[in-house]
């Protein structure tokens, strides 16, 4: 026969029970604030299938994007917006081939195919998105000598985009970034955010990587230890 205490151990096994899932995932979702911001990186069309740098996987980001973005009153997006001829294209280097690198002033540098050239199809951002709430569009990597992956700093480590004062200005504290390449764009992206101050969340299904010689295991540990946090879209909750 079960005693007093089993039978009310067993009632609050029950009564848990009932609460779930709703009631439990709500206790852990993340839920958006005014002092929140997504940011969705370089979602563009050379990204995706048939593009000149087509990440794996990379049209697989846009309806997760579309969704948690639904919960956001603070979305800004980015493009990478180079000029012809840019000095991280392998066909400006005689010799050299796309994932190769070269030391340039400001480090090594991978250089790429030909992509998201300034006013091209291929550097538009994808007719699938939809975030009509978006404030803001950081355009880089326009400056012919030097590359530019993380939407708040150029490759050199001190040209800004303005984007850090943006957000302080608007008084976001946490930013959440998706996007294209989880191991270039959106782990620059992060990492400089983090020096920014901000507290920041990666959306990992929300992203996927090119992964070129480890970078994909190398990007992720990297901001673990710069403190950002690694998430799924799952965990925001978002609004109907």
């Amino acid at each position: 026969m079960l005693n007093r205490r089993q039978i009310l151990a067993a009632m609050g096994t029950t009564a848990l029970a009932s609460l779930a899932p709703s009631a439990l995932l709500a206790a852990t979702t993340i839920k958006p604030d005014d002092s929140s911001a997504l940011l969705v990186i370089d979602v563009q069309n050379c990204f995706l299938p048939g593009g000149s740098l087509a990440v794996k996987e990379g049209e697989q980001v846009v309806p997760v994007i579309n969704r948690i973005a639904k919960s956001f009153s603070n979305v800004v997006m980015t493009q990478d917006w180079h000029t012809p001829g840019h000095i991280s294209f392998a066909s400006v280097h005689s010799g050299k081939k796309p994932f190769e690198t070269i030391d340039l002033p400001y480090g090594k540098q991978v250089l790429w195919p030909d992509h998201c050239v300034q006013g091209t199809d291929g550097a538009s951002l994808s007719k699938d998105l939809s975030i009509p709430q978006a404030e803001l569009i950081i355009r880089k990597g326009f400056h012919k000598d030097v590359d530019s992956y993380s939407a708040f700093l150029e490759a050199d480590g001190k040209t800004t985009t303005g984007l850090g004062a943006y957000l302080k200005s608007r008084k976001i504290k946490r930013v959440f970034v998706a996007g294209l390449a989880t191991d270039f764009c959106v782990a620059w992206t992060a990492l400089d955010a983090r020096k920014a101050g901000f507290e920041v969340y990666v959306v990992e299904d929300a992203c996927r990587g090119i992964d070129n010689q480890g970078s994909l295991a190398k990007a992720w540990a990297d901001m673990a230890k710069a403190g950002v946090k690694r998430i799924q879209s799952a965990d925001i909750a978002v609004s109907a």
